[in-house]
């Protein structure tokens, strides 16, 4: 996602959440996304076999 794109979506989800984020504060707003942005698509982004199940009980 380009800078301008987060930008675009930050100021979106902000406005759809009743939140206003001053201009002086925006860019450090969209640094975080996108440092987000790169964190999380390790987890979406890893690969999963077709074949796998949930397990019915978490066990540590």
């Amino acid at each position: 996602m380009t800078t301008e794109e987060a930008t675009a979506y930050v100021k979106v989800a902000a406005r759809l959440m009743g939140l206003s984020i001053s201009p002086k504060y925006l860019p450090g707003v969209v640094e975080n996304w996108q440092r987000l942005e790169v964190i999380a698509s390790l987890v979406t982004e890893f690969p999963l076999s077709e074949n796998l199940e949930a397990a019915p009980i978490f066990e540590p």
